[in-house]
């Protein structure tokens, strides 16, 4: 078992269980990290930044409920796991698009992953028939998160096939 693998799911798993929901919004006004909406965003998603003892999430005002979902868990996932990294330069930024730590990202996609998809629920749809592509679509995510989270529940002793690698830069990718 891939220990930060388990280490990401409890830090998700706990968080659900204490804010008591699986929305991304409500979850990060529970943490107290402000989101803030951006018209000027063009290329950006959204971008997750801890200044001056505030936690700040920045989001295109341009998303989909789904996508503002995922957006806004994989910035708590930085919250959670990398608010250090954000603290030792002030300014730093994480965002969606800058993948050179793919470590980082790979972790804060994880962790959405966790945060937005339960076990039971996957693992329900996969006992049923369900492919990756249907189970995504009934559980209103994207179809790489849900490789990410079958490949992390892999990972964590669940016996599953994920039939495909999901690709890390899925979020680049996607059109506004």
């Amino acid at each position: 078992m891939n220990m930060n693998s388990l280490e990401i799911y409890h830090q998700a798993d706990s968080l659900v269980k204490r804010c008591k929901s699986r929305n991304a919004r409500e979850i990060a006004e529970i943490l107290g990290i402000k989101i803030i909406y951006r018209p000027d965003f063009k290329n950006l998603l959204g971008m997750y930044t801890f200044q001056w003892k505030h936690r700040m999430i920045f989001l295109s005002d341009r998303l989909d409920e789904v996508l503002e979902q995922m957006v806004i868990a994989h910035e708590i996932g930085h919250d959670r796991r990398h608010r250090d990294l954000a603290a030792q330069s002030g300014l730093r930024e994480f965002s969606l698009f800058k993948m050179n730590n793919s470590r980082i990202e790979y972790e804060a996609n994880a962790f959405a992953a966790h945060l937005l998809l339960d076990n039971d629920e996957v693992l329900q749809f996969a006992h049923q028939g369900y492919d990756v592509i249907q189970t995504a679509a009934v559980m209103n995510s994207d179809v790489n998160l849900m490789l990410i989270k079958l490949q992390e529940m892999m990972k964590l002793g669940y016996d599953l096939n994920v039939p495909f690698e999901p690709d890390s830069r899925f979020f680049a990718k996607i059109q506004q």
